[in-house]
């Protein structure tokens, strides 16, 4: 896997020409689609981003799987300069990083919701909500489960985290206790 640097600058690099020619969020489509597609075909992943292949190889490869798709030309040419360069094997951070930056241009937030068991779907709502009149943006979530909180919920968004766990409730009165506040 390369550099996150390198990944940030080619999703950039893709996302400059597709804001020029207006066609930015085809280009995200086919970039998540394409990285699905090596996430969920990992022979073919293997044979493209691997350099015991010849490049002629790897680009044959690519170029049928190509051939196949719906993909856009801009983003066809961007996949086999990623072979060239010997970076499609980066080609999930590159997707995710193009994402990022489309939800920016969208006004989107990112937000990560830690739960210690699975929430429900009225309850994410109200999350949802209140996040977005605390950022003035829509919010899209990830949600992970994490049995170590306990009860209750962690949310980070941007470098903003607001900790609701009941372990973090626990640690806070442990350290209460110690410093002699509840005698």
């Amino acid at each position: 896997m390369i550099g996150s640097k390198i990944s940030k600058r080619y999703a950039k690099a893709l996302l400059s020409i597709g804001r020029e020619d207006g066609n930015y969020e085809e280009y995200g489509k086919n970039l998540r689609e394409f990285a699905d597609f090596c996430t969920s075909s990992p022979e073919f992943y293997r044979v493209i981003s691997s350099r015991i292949y010849s490049g002629e190889e790897r680009g044959g490869v690519l170029d049928w799987a190509l051939e196949k798709s719906g993909f856009a030309p801009v983003v066809k040419n961007f996949l086999r300069l990623l072979l060239e360069k010997n970076r499609i094997g980066a080609i999930a951070e590159i997707a995710d990083y193009y994402e990022k930056l489309t939800d920016e241009i969208a006004n989107i937030a990112r937000a990560e919701i830690i739960t210690a068991r699975p929430i429900k779907e009225d309850t994410l709502g109200r999350v949802k909500q209140a996040l977005t009149g605390l950022t003035s943006q829509d919010v899209k979530v990830q949600i992970r489960e994490d049995a170590s909180l306990i009860g209750g919920i962690i949310v980070k968004i941007g470098d903003l985290v607001l900790d609701g766990s009941v372990r973090a409730q626990l640690e806070g009165l442990k350290e209460s206790l110690k410093r002699g506040e509840y005698t």
